[in-house]
């Protein structure tokens, strides 16, 4: 069936109002005074809170869907799962409000680097929600939201000059530990399994293309996460004024 006729257009759609009602609903709530006195704290905290509830939902769907459909880990082109196949278009509606709301929230200069990010998870997941492909890979991709629960955490921590808290120190180990099971790992997972396709002209080699490059920004962003948290003292001074967005 032609894309343009898919029948999983509405709920592409209907994820992605949910998230842009969610973010209304969530800018009623009362901010922290150090994130209200600036504007862009302010939008960054907003779009976060909206990561936030993302992450718990992605996340523990993912696991729920690898518990009820196992065979998903190792027949990651072929097995599929009704739970699975909303999870990723759930996801995929995320992306795209997140995507519209940078931009039109002027920031698209300061989070290219989640621009880039989104658009290739939104090609890559095109493959199990048009073509019903590689819906186990989906479903193993988005493990990573359960680190990202983590992750925003500490963003929004970071965004509020929390770093002295208890709170902070025992998140960042924590944070470190996640990094490495539901990062790291499903993604090097994954590109050991799609290395198969290479050379090949089918749509695991498309695949295997978005997961290299994945791959190199998922590097980087340990880099940083290990730089800014483990050796602060080897962070630049206006790095920490100005990379709240990124790190």
């Amino acid at each position: 069936m032609p894309p343009l006729l898919h029948p999983a257009l509405p709920l592409l759609l209907g994820a992605t109002l949910t998230f842009r009602a969610l973010r209304s609903a969530l800018c009623r709530l009362p901010l922290p005074a150090h994130v209200r006195a600036d504007p862009l704290r302010t939008w960054r905290w907003h779009n976060l809170l909206v990561s936030f509830a993302h992450s718990i939902v992605s996340g523990i769907w993912a696991l729920l869907c690898i518990w009820q459909t196992p065979e998903m880990v190792v027949e990651i082109e072929t097995a599929w799962s009704l739970s699975g196949y909303l999870l990723v278009c759930f996801s995929t509606g995320y992306f795209i409000h997140d995507t519209v709301d940078i931009v039109v929230s002027h920031q698209a200069r300061a989070s290219w680097e989640y621009l880039v990010h989104h658009i290739m998870a939104m090609g890559a997941f095109c493959s199990g929600i048009f073509w019903s492909r590689f819906v186990g890979g989906g479903v193993l991709t988005l493990l990573v939201e359960v680190s990202n629960i983590f992750l925003t955490i500490r963003m929004m921590m970071k965004i509020n000059n929390a770093q002295d808290l208890l709170l902070y120190r025992i998140n960042k180990y924590v944070n470190l530990v996640m990094y490495f099971l539901f990062r790291l790992a499903p993604q090097a997972y994954l590109t050991y399994f799609f290395l198969q396709y290479a050379g090949q002209r089918t749509q695991g080699t498309f695949l295997l293309g978005i997961l290299l490059m994945l791959d190199i920004m998922i590097l980087i962003y340990f880099s940083r996460l290990l730089r800014s948290d483990f050796c602060p003292d080897r962070v630049p001074s206006q790095q920490h004024k100005d990379k709240f967005l990124t790190e």
